[in-house]
């Protein structure tokens, strides 16, 4: 029942939103359906905890470990970004401001409901509709502003991804021939993985193939990832946080699902497939940052970065470095929605993206600068937060599984993208602020959504509750058989 209500609450919320009433009337809708379904994504979470996989309706809707850990992140950022969104977008509305605020809202749910679908759906096929409806809603997100470069990053979006959208259409369709071949009876998750001792290897990684390109491109993953830095610097800040914290992330649980079903037959260096693309994207978005002038690309080019630790993880193999995966997986998604809030919450003050236009943020205005500087520490993995201590577990598990050249390569290349994120928000943040500069006061709303990201972000590199770490500990073992 719960999973249902899940995927119920958003397209009511959907519809609702587009009721004329008061302008406050959509985002108080919003934010009351992404409280709910953060209390029904923490309810589902504890259940896979006690009882593992939940089935909602048998062959369509269920919820393992790795779907409950990215559906529980998911619902967080949903939430902090609709908070957001109500002081944000009403000062970029312009001409028709309620018509505009409400189809914004409208969409932003509909989006919501798209991801929460892509981990839900039990089959394959669906898997795709839905991560294809995540472009549809996401582009009218990302051209909301409506100025020439939004129009533009909205058009490349579209293409890049519609052409990864075919190849893994084609990937998808040699894995149920392959299914079907051996067996199988419903294009499931569960049901690939209970035949896939009898799938054929060589369609198996031709189908694979197909689908890490495809939905890599999704992922942003190099040199797929052209489309992505537009987007996210285009986008409305609450947006560019649901693109890159959990967006990305939700795509890239597709490819992990095929993990287990690879696994069976070695002849396709699945893991080998993980660590080459995972490092080429770490190493690319490490040179990618130095050169950056834009704060949002900044962040943007970092979501890059991470989704390639993430995959050079997986790629690793083993409970280890798995379980350093799905950690990464949750610091990434807390720590990058509180960097897009900064950075919204910065636009609003100053006008301006341009990193060089930008000092003395913290000056100006305390809040906004002292997020981005925690944000920033954060992302770029200083200690003690949380992504330090996953991307040290990466790097734990793999010095001990003798993968000394990956971990070297990796090493230099995440040593290359803190150096970079660092230069650059060290001289917005502390630098002299211009004359003319006058403090700010942010909208609560801002505030409120700052202070929600913040907790998780400093809390999650002290302490991790114990629920928390069996579910990561659930989702690692999901990646393997």
């Amino acid at each position: 029942m719960e999973l249902l209500l899940i995927l119920i609450i958003p397209l009511v919320a959907a519809a609702l939103s587009l009721v004329p009433a008061d302008r406050r009337f959509a985002p108080a809708v919003t934010i009351a359906g992404a409280s709910a379904v953060l209390i029904l994504a923490l309810k589902t979470a504890f259940m896979v905890i006690k009882a593992g996989e939940i089935v909602a309706i048998a062959d369509w809707v269920s919820c393992n470990s790795l779907s409950a850990l990215i559906l529980l992140l998911l619902a967080f950022v949903a939430l902090t970004s609709a908070v957001f969104s109500w002081g944000y977008i009403e000062g970029h509305t312009g001409a028709d401001r309620v018509k505009k605020i409400r189809r914004y809202y409208s969409r932003f749910n509909l989006f919501v409901f798209s991801m929460i679908a892509v981990v839900l759906f039990s089959q394959v096929a669906l898997v795709w509709v839905a991560v294809e409806l995540t472009t549809l809603m996401s582009v009218f997100l990302v051209s909301f502003e409506n100025t020439r470069q939004a129009l533009e990053a909205a058009w490349k979006y579209v293409v890049l991804t519609c052409m990864g959208a075919a190849f893994a259409l084609i990937g998808i369709l040699l894995l149920y021939w392959a299914m079907k071949s051996a067996g199988g009876k419903t294009f499931t998750w569960d049901e690939l993985s209970a035949v896939s001792q009898g799938i054929n290897p060589g369609i198996l990684k031709t189908a694979f193939i197909f689908i890490l390109v495809g939905f890599g491109t999704k992922v942003g993953l190099v040199p797929m990832h052209t489309w992505l830095p537009d987007a996210h610097s285009q986008a409305p800040s609450p947006v560019c946080a649901l693109l890159s914290g959990v967006e990305t992330t939700t795509i890239l649980y597709v490819i992990l699902r095929l993990l287990p079903i690879l696994e069976v037959s070695p002849s396709i260096h699945a893991g080998e497939w993980f660590l080459v693309s995972g490092l080429v994207s770490v190493g690319a978005a490490a040179f990618l940052l130095i050169q950056v002038k834009d704060y949002k690309r900044l962040f943007a080019f970092s979501t890059v970065e991470h989704m390639g630790i993430i995959m050079v993880a997986v790629g690793l193999g083993g409970p280890a470095a798995h379980f350093g995966a799905t950690y990464q997986i949750l610091s990434h998604s807390i720590t990058k929605s509180l960097c897009f809030f900064a950075a919204g919450s910065t636009l609003l003050i100053v006008g301006t993206r341009e990193i060089s236009s930008i000092r003395g943020l913290i000056r100006t205005s305390p809040i906004a600068g002292g997020a981005f500087l925690i944000g920033g520490l954060a992302i770029a993995g200083a200690p003690p937060f949380a992504v330090f201590l996953s991307e040290f577990s990466i790097f734990r598990a793999g010095l001990a599984g003798g993968h000394y050249i990956a971990i070297t390569l990796l090493g230099i290349f995440i040593l290359m993208a803190f150096a970079a994120v660092m230069f650059h928000i060290n001289g917005m943040v502390f630098g002299r602020p211009p004359e003319d500069s006058v403090k700010v006061a942010l909208p609560k709303t801002a505030v409120i959504s700052l202070t929600l990201a913040l907790v998780p972000v400093i809390v999650l590199g002290l302490y991790i509750p114990d629920s928390l770490y069996k579910l990561l500990r659930l989702a690692a073992a999901s990646l393997g058989r």
